[in-house]
């Protein structure tokens, strides 16, 4: 399970580490004393003393340990764990959740810690126990690093098996059809996973062989009306339009209009990077592969967006940027790319339009209209004046409520990376176009094999057995291969999934926070009904909306909602960052706002452990954001970071 919310803070190893020997070339097996197997990322160390085991990257601020110890239960386990690890390390528990078995351990708890801010720096552990012996797999490591390692990460936690466990293989197996009763089970599983996660309403499609066996909604598009969510209903697909874009691409490619591996200054000269050198770098397929070693700059947008956003701030914003790693070293996903990508397309298509007319012409002309997508729109008054889903999500106290869309818009002059509009109609004929590698229904063929089949190809691992191709991941955890991709904006989560040797495919689309936890469970409940696999994806959607549920209560009870009236008072009227814009500062009686470019949030405030104060974003679709009081070159600041960035809004 992907834990980059809470996952690092170390500072000086201790003695008890032992020395490392040499970084691996490749993924490398590896085993515990024991015998439990895992892997050692690709240019990684590692060292054993015993039943410890210390795995560092490249950088030095960051290891994980894998720890084999007796203990009555997992905090027991994990304490002992963190004694051989680290016996300095004196954090308590701050959350301690238990997560289905899973892998061949009859017991999974995860573990988070409490950390402060200004550490930039999270922990996490997670306690496995087969038998006797617990497994403990320690994350201590910078913020920065963590998100850059995030899928380094995960391999190592995703490859943790008892000795001796076979993993489920449906390799060899003939895939079931989806027939009336296996598509009343996945309908069945989807309710029971809305209940469970408070989601409203789900839009959901199913195809087989290329028959459309199910497309409908359940629950609501708004709570507290009526309306129910149906095959038509209009939800944000948000990073979904990024395979959309990249088949645009596929098209060009075969016009001989550009080629994936073209320089990409070649196809768009005012194309550019942090460096002319790195400008050199990037050819077109390093636009959408993820591997291109940009972070996530998405705070910058987010915050900086309003009407007037022109949608040439994609390629100004590029141009500041620089690779916090090698090219194909490591996964990390990055926007704006995507966003240079699709309107490079467009432009190429139709270079007389503005950047936004032409992809928003060609997408229309050249995907959506041959797919049969009418209702697929970039139009968000289109979109919100007809038949869509609210965006919902959690409170501050964990009830499910109505969202606004204010901040859901800043997307908009970004949209090849995740401003469409859909319905599961029009994604379930995007879904089987991928099945038929580029035949329309007609018989003719919108796009060659190879230049579609191209946007699956491995680019950069994303964990065990999963990897990013171009605007479509690829998971072969099962001994079968899925393509999927999913999507995530302010009140919506989606997915679309295909298994293309059974010529399956589905798409989710949901209208709540909430539903992103139903989308890997989504994946691999299509899997076991079609394979005959361990019933496993209802336990999962419950155990995480336990956690989740957890999670929030925990963090509720250090928030001061309305904010404390000493800390409130000691802020300024107004605030500026020259990367993401104003601050404004309202009082309304003792609440609180803080207002951006186009969005506004309430706050909470919070006392850290280290006695600095923070203030905390409350609006269900921005909860947990976070500003601590801090100075910038000597002026009142509050201060609000990313994994690899850290801006300041200062006052004046």
């Amino acid at each position: 399970m992907r834990r980059m919310s809470s996952i690092v803070a170390v500072l000086l190893i201790s003695a008890a580490v032992p020395l490392a020997a040499a970084p691996v070339s490749d993924d490398t097996p590896a085993k515990t004393a024991s015998g439990a197997t895992f892997t050692v990322p690709k240019a990684w160390s590692s060292a054993t003393t015993g039943a410890l085991v210390v795995l560092t990257p490249p950088e030095s601020d960051t290891h994980v340990a894998v720890v084999e110890v007796a203990g009555a239960d997992a905090t027991a386990a994990s304490a002992a764990a963190w004694k051989l690890y680290r016996p300095d390390a004196k954090r308590p528990p701050k959350l301690v959740v238990a997560r289905a078995a899973r892998n061949g351990w009859d017991e999974r708890v995860a573990i988070d810690y409490e950390t402060s801010p200004n550490e930039k720096a999270a922990v996490f552990a997670a306690a496995y126990r087969h038998g006797a012996t617990w497994t403990v797999f320690i994350v201590d490591a910078s913020q920065a690093t963590a998100e850059k390692r995030d899928a380094a990460l995960y391999l190592i936690e995703q490859s943790l098996r008892p000795s001796g466990y076979a993993r489920e293989t449906f390799a060899d197996r003939t895939a079931h059809p989806l027939d009336p009763a296996r598509v009343a089970a996945m309908r069945a599983f989807v309710t029971a996973a809305m209940g469970e996660l408070g989601v409203p309403g789900v839009g959901m499609a199913l195809i087989d062989h290329g028959k459309l066996v199910f497309e409908g909604g359940l629950g609501v598009r708004e709570l507290g009306r009526p309306d129910p969510v149906g095959a038509n209903t209009l939800f944000m697909i948000a990073s979904n339009t990024k395979g959309m874009s990249t088949l645009l691409l596929a098209e060009l490619v075969d016009a001989k209009k550009l080629d994936w591996d073209a320089r990409v200054t070649d196809v768009y000269p005012a194309f550019r990077l942090g460096s002319a050198a790195t400008t050199a770098k990037v050819r077109v397929r390093n636009l959408v592969c993820a591997c291109t070693g940009l972070p996530r700059k998405d705070l910058e947008w987010a915050f900086n967006t309003g009407p007037d956003t022109p949608e040439a701030t994609t390629f100004d914003q590029l141009a500041a940027t620089e690779p916090t790693s090698g090219f194909g070293e490591v996964f990390q996903y990055n926007n704006l790319m995507a966003s240079a990508a699709g309107y490079i397309g467009g432009h190429l298509i139709y270079p007389d339009l503005p950047l936004g007319a032409a992809y928003d012409k060609a997408m229309s002309e050249r995907i959506f209209t041959p797919l049969g997508m009418a209702s697929t729109t970039f139009d968000y008054a289109r979109a919100l004046g007809g038949d869509h889903a609210s965006p919902h999500a959690f409170d501050a106290d964990g009830r499910t409520v109505i969202g606004t869309m204010d901040f859901n818009y800043a997307i908009r002059p970004y949209r090849p990376a995740g401003g469409a509009w859909s319905s599961a109609h029009d994604l379930i004929r995007y879904v089987q176009n991928e099945i038929t590698q580029g035949v329309l229904p007609d018989g003719t063929r919108l796009v060659s094999a190879s230049a579609l089949l191209a946007r699956r190809a491995k680019s950069v691992p994303t964990g065990e057995d999963e990897y990013y191709g171009m605007g479509l991941e690829g998971d072969v955890t099962s001994g079968v291969t899925v393509i999927h991709h999913g999507g995530s904006m302010a009140g919506y989560k989606s997915d679309i999934v295909l298994v293309p040797d059974a010529q399956v495919g589905a798409v989710i689309l949901t209208n709540s926070d909430g539903g992103r936890a139903m989308l890997r469970p989504f994946r691999r409940r299509l899997l076991e009904l079609l394979y005959d696999g361990r019933p496993e994806a209802a336990d999962d959607v419950r155990t995480v909306a336990k956690a989740y549920r957890a999670s929030i209560a925990k963090d509720r009870e250090r928030l001061v909602i309305p904010p404390a009236p000493a800390a409130v008072a000691a802020l300024a009227p107004h605030y500026a960052s020259p990367e993401l814009g104003s601050l404004t500062v309202t009082r309304a009686g003792a609440a609180t706002t803080f207002a951006f470019r186009s969005w506004s949030t309430p706050v909470a405030s919070r006392v850290n452990d280290d006695g600095t104060t923070s203030f905390i974003a409350i609006d269900p679709l921005q909860l947990g954001t976070e500003f601590v009081v801090g100075t910038k070159d000597g002026k009142p600041a509050l201060i609000t970071r990313d994994g690899q960035h850290e801006y300041a809004f200062v006052a004046g």
